[in-house]
């Protein structure tokens, strides 16, 4: 499965019709960005009540419209200069996850999620977040070793020691009950 990036599926969807442009940002608000409409609008200049029109279908977005909010996500998703690890995981490992910034020795880093589902779509998600930029990549250990052969940045491996062992026990419990 090819993935592209979230500006192209958002204009590839403005193309197609407003309803799917509104169901794409709708998506990229909450799943991917995790931002409101009400944030969407102080980073994007347009006020909070055309962004809500536009997310009821109450109006279309004209051109100046969508101009604003590609550029608006363009800087939540492309941080210029500003340090990012890619967090590369399945959706239900990126809920858990309570910053995207942190602080490591002294150094602000943004957190970037690339929520995945097969190994394939993680493979794929590496080299993106290589090539958007990303400092260094942390990802499942299932596939650490074959991503570490593909970038050329670190790769770092989620051990979740307390998760294994409540995984554990779930399993024994279904298991003998």
């Amino acid at each position: 499965m090819i993935q592209i990036g979230p500006i192209d599926r958002l204009m590839r969807a403005a193309l197609i019709s407003d309803e799917e442009f509104v169901t794409t940002l709708n998506d990229l608000l909450k799943s991917d960005l995790r931002i409101s409409v009400r944030e969407l609008s102080e980073k994007s200049g347009i006020a909070q009540s055309s962004l809500y029109k536009i997310m009821h279908g109450k109006r279309s977005p004209n051109l100046s419209t969508l101009r604003e909010i590609v550029r608006a996500l363009r800087l939540e998703y492309h941080v210029g200069d500003e340090a990012f690890i890619g967090l590369i995981a399945a959706r239900s490992v990126l809920e858990c996850v309570e910053e995207r910034m942190t602080d490591v020795e002294g150094q602000r880093i943004r957190v970037r999620e690339y929520p995945v589902h097969t190994m394939e779509d993680a493979i794929v998600a590496a080299v993106r977040a290589e090539r958007e930029g990303a400092s260094a990549i942390v990802c499942a250990p299932i596939v650490s070793s074959v991503i570490e052969q593909i970038v050329r940045v670190p790769v770092a491996t989620i051990i979740p020691k307390e998760s294994v062992q409540a995984a554990i026990e779930l399993a024994a419990k279904k298991a003998w009950i």
